[in-house]
Formats: C-alpha cells, sequence, structure tokens
C-alpha cells in the first residue's frame, strides 16, 4: 500500500494520490453519431482492473455517467459491491452529468443541465452505482456562463442539503465557471487536461486560488503516453481516438509531430527505472502537488502498472523543468 496521498482540494477527505478513468470500460456507444468508445470490453476484465487498481493503493474512481451510455457505472457498481464494505467506504468515487443519453440505445446527444435533469441523472447514477451518495458530483458539460453555473450550483447544493452528495466539481476550464463553484463550500475540484504535452495553465492557476484538487484527464494522452502505439500501430477505426474533434494525436497528419515530441523526453520519462507511463505519471505530481492523475485503464495488467507509478514517487523538479523546456512549442501548451 503506498502512502502517496493529496487533499481532495478544501473537502477535508484524503484520497490516493493517483485515480483511475474509467471511460474505456463503458464499451461501444456513440455520441452525436460518432463513435463515442474505446472498442470492445470485457466486463469481468474491467472488474479485475477495478479490484486491482484499489490493491494496489488507489483510492480514487473517476467515471461519467454516459460513458458507455450508462455501462461504465454499472460495471463500477458490480465491482464496489464485491469488495469488503472497509474498503469500499475508503475509495472516492466521482461521476459527473450534463450530457443527455438513451441506455437501451447506447446513443447521446447534446446537453441538460435544467434542475430536473439534474436530479433524474444523480439519481440513475446513484442507482447504477449502487451507492446512497456520491462522493465527487461534476459538471461534465451544458454550461458556457456563469448565470448558467450558478443555477447548477444552486441544485448541487440542493442534492448536498439531501445527503445525496458530499462534494461538487467541474470539468470547466473556464476561470469564470470555477470562480461559481468556488462560492459554495462543497466545490473541492476541477477536472482539466494535463499531461506531458500540454495544460490550461489559468484552469490550472485558477484551481490553486480556489484550493481545487485538479483532477488530471487525460493524463497519458489517451493512451499515446505509454509507448504503445505508433504509425503502424494505432486503435481502431471504431475507436473514439481515431475520430474526434478534441485530440489529435492519433490523426494522419499529426501523429508524427506527437511522437517525435514524446521521443524528446523518452529519457528523461524514464530515468531510475520507470516505465513511460509511470514517468509521464511522476511528472504531473512534480509539476503541481495539487494534482490528482485520472490515467484510464482496461487491463489489471495496466492498473497495476500506472498505480506502481506511486512506489518511485514524483518527478525531481529539475526533469519537470528540462521536460516544459523541450516541450514548450507543444500546441497544447496554455498560458
Amino acid at each position: 500500500m503506498t502512502e502517496m496521498e493529496r487533499s481532495l482540494g478544501r473537502s477535508g477527505r484524503r484520497t490516493s494520490a493517483l485515480g483511475i478513468g474509467t471511460w474505456a470500460i463503458g464499451g461501444p456507444w456513440t455520441f452525436d453519431g460518432r463513435p463515442t468508445g474505446w472498442g470492445a470490453v470485457d466486463d469481468d476484465e474491467s472488474i479485475r482492473m477495478i479490484h486491482t487498481a484499489l490493491d494496489e493503493g488507489v483510492r480514487l474512481i473517476d467515471t461519467a455517467d454516459c460513458y458507455g451510455a450508462g455501462h461504465s457505472e454499472r460495471i463500477i457498481g458490480q465491482a464496489l459491491r464485491q469488495l469488503p464494505a472497509r474498503v469500499r467506504d475508503d475509495v472516492v468515487i466521482a461521476t459527473k452529468f450534463g450530457h443527455v443519453f438513451d441506455e437501451e440505445t447506447r446513443s447521446g446527444s447534446g446537453t441538460d443541465v435544467s434542475p430536473e435533469a439534474i436530479r433524474r441523472a444523480c439519481a440513475a447514477s446513484l442507482r447504477r452505482l449502487g451507492l446512497e451518495r456520491i462522493d465527487l458530483y461534476q459538471l461534465h458539460g451544458g454550461v458556457s456562463t456563469p448565470e448558467e453555473a450558478v443555477a447548477v450550483v444552486e441544485v448541487l447544493e440542493d442534492l448536498v442539503s439531501e445527503g445525496l452528495v458530499a462534494s461538487i466539481g467541474t470539468s470547466s476550464d473556464a476561470p469564470e465557471i470555477q470562480a461559481v463553484f468556488a462560492t459554495s463550500q462543497h466545490a473541492c475540484a476541477v477536472q482539466t487536461q494535463i499531461n506531458v504535452f500540454g495544460r490550461n495553465d489559468q484552469a490550472l492557476l485558477a484551481a490553486e486560488k480556489h484550493e481545487f484538487a485538479a483532477l488530471a484527464r487525460s493524463p497519458l494522452a489517451m493512451g499515446l503516453l505509454t509507448g504503445k502505439y505508433d504509425l503502424a500501430n494505432r486503435p481502431p477505426a471504431d475507436d473514439v481516438r481515431r475520430d474526434t474533434p478534441w485530440w489529435t494525436y492519433f490523426d494522419d497528419k499529426e501523429m508524427p509531430q506527437w511522437l517525435a515530441r514524446l521521443d524528446q523526453v523518452r529519457t528523461l520519462l524514464t530515468d531510475g527505472g520507470r516505465t513511460l507511463a509511470q514517468g509521464c505519471l511522476a511528472y504531473l505530481w512534480g509539476l503541481n502537488p495539487a494534482i490528482i492523475p485520472l490515467p484510464g485503464a482496461r487491463t489489471s495488467r495496466q492498473a497495476m502498472e500506472n498505480a506502481r507509478a506511486m512506489t518511485f514517487g514524483p518527478l525531481a523538479a529539475e526533469a519537470v523543468n528540462q521536460i516544459d523546456e523541450l516541450l514548450a512549442g507543444s500546441p497544447e501548451r496554455h498560458g
């Protein structure tokens, strides 16, 4: 069991310095007519993956109601039910709301953050996860102005008062949205993309200002930073990573540049016996102590490799600075 722990922002709760992301275990589904899953999944292996991560010291599981159109939450619920109560109660379960989807057709489109929709989403997540209370309930999408955020926070405060939610957070990078969430004493986290290739420094600074935990989504650049992929070996065509407006890591024209950037820092990341993935996670811990990476995993082997990054601890400050200098021209580095 690792000693690496972090504060979950200003919630007063402690958790592991590493979480697990569970988008990939949701299986195939579509959003706005596009493939939005990571391919076929083995639910039994997904459950073993979760148990392995917990055995290795991970104590934070991040998901969203829309992952696999509810399937990811259901699998997490099954995994939790198989655990002793003392272990289950020690795990922070974080999920998200805001996207509209249909469980039966495994498809979705649009967002809805009306009070009625948030309440329906919360009740459905509690049912799928098998919980009486969600530890961290996060806005996933559907808010673009502070006024809209105010209305959402009001509903979330009611859910906290009713004992259905413990803490709240947001996945918005916009400092003005984070500022609205910060007005709630129950807000403790912001989820933002942070990895070796780049980050939004304004979002990270806002998180520090409000004493939020910075939950790092895509800490392994959707798998590219594991070293598993190259131009001859990419995710299949029906994988979300091959057809998405959010990342270019696996695009025909862009992938060679991403691989070249990785080669520039590979030696720094693998120093001391770390695997490439472990070095990328260690970089984030060295970058800022508020960061809790959320690497995704589909297999027990992946979960174990990621979790054992905690045995090495953060990358040295000198190495972090060198990586930042070498990758200063990355298009994902935002001021």
